[in-house]
């Protein structure tokens, strides 16, 4: 019997010392500190998504996702799928654009009503499009570099530990905006007051920029079906207001730019609209400064 509990007693000081030595190696791994738990944060879209990318920049607790597909597009008529909803389920943060953009969000803040929401057009003055908001903010560059702020301060309010190290990404990110914005004031000098037609209405925010001034609209999308009639509104608007350029976008826009090119003298001048692509973080630096390139070559600036 005593050799019995002998054995016993040996075994457990062999697990306890056991416990011991891997808890030791622990301490050394981790210089004495606790790992610190993932925040997970999803982003609705693609332009939330990059914005977002460049304010986490490498902290490594943070779990960063995006929503819908990089190539979705604006999400006007996105639906919301069981698999959407489930990863909803898992976030501590979701980062919007806001302005009624994400159309769904009232099922999402029902559904998660702790969920933590940070809208990046937050304070920003949208632009009116007839009675309804034009929430596509991130065509200005000025306005989103102030979503990257709001963004930026959402983290930072979900996440305190990091607070420092959003704000300084965010700092620096901001920082490379800047650089666009000089060069959009060579833009601004020689473009402002012109008249223009938009086949985008996010396309107004680069109006505003440039100051320039919108003759017409027409929103092309995979599901616009364009009438004789409003070929013949769009060459009436160019005649009438001696529009020299027309923006557009070339995934939906260049059947209808061949058209008014061949029936007039103006100009369709290809923009990115920035709502799809890559996931690499310099993605809209790129392009907002190939569409910058475009126009200093156009308006001569």
């Amino acid at each position: 019997m005593k050799k019995k509990y002998l054995f016993v007693f040996v075994m457990l000081l062999v697990v306890t010392f056991a416990g011991m030595g891997l808890t030791s190696l622990y301490v050394q791994r981790t210089g004495g500190q606790e790992k610190e738990e993932k925040i997970s944060i999803v982003t609705s879209f693609y332009p939330m998504y990059i914005a977002a990318l460049n304010v986490v920049g490498d902290t490594d607790t943070v779990k960063l996702t995006n929503l819908s597909e990089p190539q979705t597009g604006c999400l006007h008529d996105f639906q919301l799928t069981p698999e959407d909803m489930k990863l909803l389920s898992t976030a501590d943060v979701f980062v919007i654009n806001g302005g009624g953009i994400e159309a769904f969000m009232e099922e999402v803040a029902a559904s998660y009503p702790s969920l933590q929401i940070v809208e990046a057009c937050e304070g920003i003055a949208l632009l009116q499009e007839e009675d309804e908001e034009n929430a596509h903010a991130w065509m200005s560059v000025a306005d989103y570099e102030k979503q990257v702020e709001n963004i930026a301060k959402g983290l930072a309010e979900a996440d305190p530990a990091h607070e420092k190290q959003y704000q300084s990404n965010a700092k620096d990110y901001c920082g490379r905006l800047e650089d666009l914005k000089e060069r959009q004031q060579a833009v601004f000098a020689a473009a402002r007051g012109q008249n223009v037609i938009l086949f985008h209405e996010a396309y107004a925010y680069v109006a505003e920029d440039y100051g320039l001034s919108v003759s017409y609209v027409m929103d092309l999308d995979e599901e616009r079906q364009v009438s004789a009639g409003e070929v013949s509104e769009v060459l009436s608007a160019v005649k009438k207001d001696h529009v020299k350029y027309i923006l557009a976008e070339k995934r939906y826009g260049k059947s209808m730019g061949d058209t008014i090119e061949k029936e007039s003298d103006a100009r369709v001048i290809y923009l990115d609209p920035l709502n799809r692509g890559d996931y690499e973080k310099d993605s809209y630096l790129d392009g907002m400064s190939e569409n910058i390139r475009l126009l200093e070559q156009d308006f001569g600036a």
